[in-house]
């Protein structure tokens, strides 16, 4: 199993904060699956896409869904193909090897280089869910009963693991993993990932969104407050719209942009007497 020797240290497009950097190098020099907690819209997932981008390693995705189970991530033994494939007669059948397909952990194992496995949203599966990896990430290994075949990792994985703390995770999984909580960026760094996305904004909108993005999320009780990616396509919306751009904060147009709940919209509507939108 190879060691990563680079150091991770962001890339144009994701800004990162020293703390973060250095828990990020640590876990990647230990083998240890990186949990990274915050709200939606903290940059959870795009740490995993920045990691790989940065450290020229392939990237491979596993969306946690409700319905997902730990099995699923290390593979799939199609029996139903296999008898259809008996009851025709065809070839190869006696081959169970033919009908196991590796989920996105056996995939992460078995490629030929060390790559990012990003283990997306792991709360919104069941509580058993964490503790039945727990093995398999410790080891690097499992075992497929079906061929009598222990698939071991050639190259241990850098594993990030995202949650959006929807739940309690077992605490024998915290103990395995390395942890970090992104705090949702304050002006100062908002300023910097702006300037990654629009590094020709001009100084004036600069000052005019963040006052009104940080307006609306402190001001207002939201269901959801809006986030990062929703500050960036706001601006971009602003940009193309060519509506005056000069008092923001209390004229908030586009605003759909920026509040995606109706409930939500419904508040800052009545508190700010209407809203202004389409394009100019």
């Amino acid at each position: 199993m190879n060691e990563t020797n680079h150091q991770f240290q962001g890339t144009d497009g994701y800004i990162i904060n020293d703390d973060l950097m250095l828990t990020a190098n640590i876990a990647i020099q230990m083998h240890k699956p990186l949990l990274v907690k915050g709200e939606p819209g903290t940059g959870k997932t795009a740490l995993a896409e920045a990691i790989a981008k940065a450290l020229g390693k392939e990237l491979i995705i596993w969306s946690i869904k409700s319905t997902t189970k730990a099995q699923d991530g290390l593979y799939q033994y199609d029996v139903v193909k296999r008898l259809y494939d008996s009851e025709l007669g065809n070839e190869g059948v006696d081959d169970i090897k033919r009908y196991i397909k590796m989920g996105k952990i056996g995939e992460a194992f078995c490629a030929d280089e060390q790559c990012v496995l990003l283990i997306d949203e792991i709360d919104k599966a069941d509580l058993e869910f964490p503790n039945d990896l727990l093995w398999e990430l410790d080891r690097m290994e499992f075992y497929i009963p079906e061929t009598d075949e222990t698939i071991k990792a050639k190259h241990a994985p850098i594993v990030i693991i995202t949650s959006n703390a929807e739940k309690e995770l077992p605490d024998a999984f915290l103990r395995r993993c390395a942890f970090h909580f992104i705090e949702f960026p304050d002006e100062k760094l908002m300023r910097d990932i702006v300037l990654a996305h629009y590094p020709d904004i001009e100084d004036e909108l600069m000052n005019q969104v963040l006052d009104a993005f940080f307006y609306v999320r402190e001001y207002f009780e939201l269901k959801k407050k809006p986030s990062t990616s929703e500050l960036l396509d706001w601006i971009g919306a602003l940009k193309l719209s060519g509506i005056p751009t000069d008092n923001l904060r209390s004229d908030l147009p586009l605003l759909s942009f920026l509040v995606k709940k109706d409930e939500d919209l419904a508040e800052v509507k009545q508190s700010t007497g209407g809203l202004r939108g389409g394009l100019r």
